[in-house]
């Protein structure tokens, strides 16, 4: 087996099409060599991945391997994807990231209690932990995870602060499907289509001072950040102090008068609509922003993509700084959301373009988050 590894490595730098390679790795595994699979990225790692511009062929080649050991069913399977992830030479933060979504929607909780046991990273854990929950398993009933997840020791890991049980306001996140050949995700973004909030006229529509801190813009656009760092994206975040409460049918009325970059000649030469959001709603868009990234990138995942989404909503919504999770979850369910979009030329209107707004309980705080990307 040593050589035939041997042999691939050597001769893969110099293969225009790596698919002979794909399916050695398909029928060894479908032998019940699952080993073979992780020995060949193991090697391959050793010898391409400390590249900082490695070749596509290894980059290809690795994918594949660690898609189908992570998505084919098998306790046998995820033993060797672990060890393939948290071999030295090939462990790094994302790749864990993304190892555990690809664990978390192929097996039952149960089957990956080994990563709490073995030699896998802290920070494996800490994903998989919450692409578990994302996926409704309960990881403190769980037998090999319930220990680790509800031990005090890992609760300074960023995650930490994510509860581990799903919310009212998560419960309609998109999670991505994986197999060996791609993945496919739903794209929550584009115009609003909810209920459109009523205007009346006459409304009444209160002067507005902006109080955008740094800190504040920081957190608002956090599930949307990647977007910009990664691909093509525009973001903008700011919040405002209303001289008097904002009624809901003056909404579509104020958000205009702001000075926002995105609704520049909105409801004048553009369509502008606006409509009224539950939180979730908000949270599902955000959400899927974090996770699975813009035109460009592939985003965070589902734990760390959590955390984002989390971040957002409670920039948005206001909450406390140092807030706990229950807390934030509070103050995001007092707050009246909206949706908005905009016809105008900031928006890219091709697939990702999203346009929040949040209303503080006394009605007397306007937050908006906007963001657009382009292929």
């Amino acid at each position: 087996m040593a050589d035939r590894i041997q042999k691939i490595v050597t001769k893969l730098a110099g293969l225009k099409s790596v698919t002979d390679v794909w399916k050695v790795a398909e029928r060894r595994l479908a032998q019940g060599d699952a080993s073979f699979l992780a020995d060949l990225g193991i090697a391959l790692a050793a010898t391409y991945g400390s590249d900082p511009r490695p070749i596509w062929q290894y980059g290809s080649v690795f994918d594949h391997l660690l898609r189908l050991l992570a998505t084919t069913p098998g306790p046998g399977n995820v033993a060797q994807a672990l060890r393939l992830v948290s071999s030295a030479g090939v462990a790094d933060r994302k790749l864990d990231r993304y190892a555990a979504s690809l664990l978390a929607s192929s097996h039952p909780a149960e089957e990956l209690a080994d990563a709490f046991t073995g030699h896998a990273s802290e920070e494996l854990r800490a994903c998989l932990v919450h692409e578990l929950v994302l996926r409704g398993a309960d990881v403190t009933e769980t037998p090999g995870i319930a220990g680790w997840a509800t031990s005090p020791h890992w609760r300074r890991h960023p995650l930490g602060w994510l509860p581990l049980a799903l919310s009212e306001v998560e419960g309609q996140s998109d999670l991505p499907s994986y197999s060996a050949q791609g993945s496919s995700y739903a794209m929550p973004f584009g115009p609003p289509e909810d209920r459109n909030v009523a205007v009346v006229a006459g409304a009444h529509v209160p002067s507005a001072q902006e109080t955008t801190t740094e800190t504040a813009a920081k957190g608002i656009g956090a599930a949307v950040v990647n977007w910009v760092d990664e691909s093509n994206g525009r973001i903008e975040a700011r919040v405002f102090e209303l001289a008097d409460p904002l009624a809901d049918e003056s909404v579509p009325s104020v958000l205009p008068t702001l000075g926002l970059e995105c609704l520049k000649g909105a409801g004048r030469t553009t369509a502008f609509s606006v409509v009224a959001c539950p939180p979730d709603r908000a949270w599902r868009v955000l959400f899927a922003a974090a996770s699975t990234g813009g035109a460009y990138n592939s985003g965070a995942c589902g734990a760390y993509g959590r955390l984002s989404a989390w971040q957002s909503l409670a920039g948005l919504a206001g909450a406390a700084q140092g807030a706990c999770a229950e807390e934030a979850e509070a103050r995001v369910r007092e707050c009246a959301w909206y949706g908005f979009g905009a016809g105008t030329k900031w928006f890219e209107r091709v697939a990702w373009d999203i346009g929040l707004a949040a209303v503080s309980p006394e009605r007397r705080r306007l937050a908006v988050l906007a963001a657009t990307d382009t292929d």
